[in-house]
């Protein structure tokens, strides 16, 4: 028998070979940039802000070497919930989060002990989902779902309301639902992020499902699924915002695949955006793409 601990430093071995056999692009220079030639103004924007934070005031640039912000990478949950996600697929996404620097990756619960190893040391979170995608799950279920989860290593539980309750008006099982999740996850430091699927309700019921939500203690309300019938809009993310005040996360999911439509979203109020497009959207918020 092989005791824990051996178990342990293979796994992290591998982990590492396995990151260090992914296609990915080299740095050219020794700090860890891509630009050459006083560009880091416009290609690293992190770099140059930790430096003005040290106290500079100026920074030297070439010539049309434009700043560009980078930042909204720390907005993205990086996401993959494909039932046919791989390992190979699950640990190029968690690559890509320490690159980027990504607020987390979503995955799946299967997942999560794998995304957790990959991650371990690096500011990168690992979100789960729960009650997932149809929310049509009992509360006590979604609970065990989030314990389980957290064991694994998830700091962050995206769960689906009971979306046919809601639409019942049996509001006393959404709150139930909503506070199953939340006092399981808050008991172990982790977050909350209450999907409404807001493509089948309507405006009142969006409504009334983010006032739940508030209620309830969650951290944040999220428009969908991604499995639904639709996703994010404007629309929603600006209603959702009316409703939950400042207090709260408004996370946008769905179909938010490159930079515009994220600014289009975080000028609505989103402070979270979900998207299996973060490299994308982070390439063109630099210019990249």
């Amino acid at each position: 028998m092989v005791d824990q601990t051996t178990v342990e430093t293979l796994v992290e071995e591998i982990t590492r070979e396995v990151l260090l056999r992914l296609s990915q692009p080299t740095p050219v220079n020794g700090n860890g940039c891509n630009c050459t030639g006083g560009v880091c103004v416009r290609d690293c924007a992190d770099k140059v802000d930790q430096v003005v934070q040290a106290g500079a005031n100026r920074i030297t640039s070439t010539l049309g070497a434009l700043p560009r912000d980078g930042r909204i990478a720390r907005m993205i949950d990086h996401t993959l919930l494909k039932a046919d996600a791989s390992d190979d697929q699950i640990a190029q996404l968690c690559y890509e989060a320490r690159t980027y620097h990504f607020a987390s990756v979503c995955v799946n619960p299967a997942k999560v002990k794998l995304a957790a190893q990959l991650l371990k040391g690096s500011d990168v979170a690992v979100c789960t989902v729960v009650g997932f995608p149809l929310g049509a799950t009992p509360a006590n279920v979604k609970a065990y779902e989030t314990e389980q989860a957290i064991r694994d290593g998830a700091t962050e539980i995206d769960m689906v309301i009971n979306i046919g309750a809601l639409k019942s008006q049996d509001y006393q099982t959404v709150l139930e639902d909503i506070g199953a999740v939340v006092r399981m996850a808050h008991a172990r430091d982790a977050l909350v992020k209450v999907i409404i699927e807001a493509a089948l309700l309507t405006d009142e019921e969006k409504v009334i499902a983010s006032q739940l939500v508030k209620t309830a203690g969650a951290d944040y309300v999220k428009t969908s699924t991604g499995f639904g019938p639709g996703g994010a809009t404007v629309e929603d993310v600006a209603l959702m915002r009316r409703v939950v005040g400042p207090s709260l996360g408004v996370k946008a999911a769905g179909g938010v695949g490159s930079y515009e439509k994220a600014q289009e979203m975080i000028a609505a109020g989103a402070t979270r955006i979900g998207a299996s497009a973060g490299v994308k959207i982070v390439g063109e918020a630099l210019g990249k793409n």
